[in-house]
């Protein structure tokens, strides 16, 4: 037999593989049961000697997921051989979210009593104690009471938190500073904080506002200490009118 009488025998690999469409639902039948795969979706080219038949799956909490039969022949091959049977979610599966390490998922105000937060082993906020931390009355006062701190905030971490500050409730750009013109700086409720950071923000001792808040110099409220009194004492003043003087007497009929 020539060689072209021998090329027209053979199965196209094509053909074969995207004819294997009995074989793929009888493989998901041996697998997973009769009642599990639902309707023919359609096959792809994963390369040249192998595609991947899809089914509708029909199993209890997988809506939308599909059976992915794996098909492959060689060259010259009359039937495709099963690689692998296995269940993927379809464009409208319902999926779980991404999964995020715990470390990650911790927000502000999540602490609660009892509860242990360590910083990571390599926080860039803080630098060991034994070295100066950027902030000369900082580093002056520590060493002169002896706190021997293990460790203290870097520059990185003042950084970041004077951005989170300044960008938060009671920054310049909240809506409660907005509101008026007067600012942190110039109140005399004001307590400016110790060192490099205290030239941007102090604590405000106003129990009426932001008390015991870190506030940004140029945060503001309508409790400022240069606020003025209204005008005025209140409600309007009348002279007091006494019904009792007078003498009501009924007319002679």
């Amino acid at each position: 037999m020539d060689s072209v009488t021998e090329s027209a025998e053979r199965p196209d690999l094509e053909a074969v593989l995207l004819g294997a469409v009995d074989d793929a639902r009888a493989a998901i039948v041996e697998f997973s049961g009769e009642d599990t795969v639902g309707e023919y979706l359609g096959a792809s080219f994963d390369d040249p000697a192998a595609a991947t038949h899809r089914f509708l799956a029909e199993l209890p909490g997988y809506r939308g997921w599909q059976w992915a039969v794996v098909v492959a022949a060689w060259p010259g091959a009359d039937h495709a051989t099963i690689s692998e049977v296995v269940l993927v979610p379809g464009p409208t599966a319902l999926l779980a979210p991404k999964w995020v390490p715990w470390d990650q998922r911790v927000r502000p105000g999540d602490l609660g009593p009892g509860d242990l937060l360590a910083p990571p082993a390599d926080d860039p906020r803080l630098v060991p104690g034994y070295l100066a931390s950027g902030d000369p009355e900082v580093d002056e006062v520590a060493a002169e009471v002896g706190l021997g701190r293990r460790q203290v905030l870097s520059l990185w971490g003042r950084t970041e938190a004077a951005q989170r500050w300044h960008d938060g409730e009671y920054g310049p750009g909240s809506a409660m500073a907005r509101s008026t013109r007067r600012v942190c700086r110039d109140c005399g409720f004001y307590l400016p904080l110790a060192g490099s950071l205290g030239r941007m923000f102090g604590v405000c001792a106003n129990e009426f506002s932001a008390d015991g808040h870190v506030v940004d110099s140029e945060y503001g409220c309508g409790a400022h200490s240069d606020t003025p009194q209204p005008a005025g004492g209140g409600s309007p003043l009348y002279d007091p009118y006494d019904d009792g003087v007078l003498d009501l007497t009924e007319s002679a009929d």
